[in-house]
């Protein structure tokens, strides 16, 4: 079983919301996910982002690959270096 780290679109037409998911990757977009670990509303000014950092880096040491736009959202807010730097630290 592959999971993803993705975004859920909520929200009605044309005032998009997202949730920040983990699912497994054969479920449908806005279908059923695994866990809740944020929210995105990108049309606010400037855009709301709210995180579980420390889920969020469980589920990557656990072997989560996040989407391209999740990997950017999470690299905006710090949380891709703080993975790889305790990835990679020395021992």
């Amino acid at each position: 079983m592959s999971v993803k780290i993705r975004l859920k679109r909520m929200g009605s037409k044309k005032s998009p919301f997202y949730r920040i998911v983990v699912a497994d990757s054969r479920s449908p977009r806005d279908g059923r996910f695994i866990d809740m670990v944020g929210t995105y509303n990108p049309l606010t000014e400037p855009e709301t982002v709210t995180l579980k950092e420390e889920e969020i880096i469980k589920w990557l040491n656990n072997g989560a690959q996040p989407s391209d736009t999740v990997r950017n959202i999470l690299s905006k807010n710090g949380i891709m270096k703080k993975f790889h730097e305790a990835k990679f630290a020395k021992k």
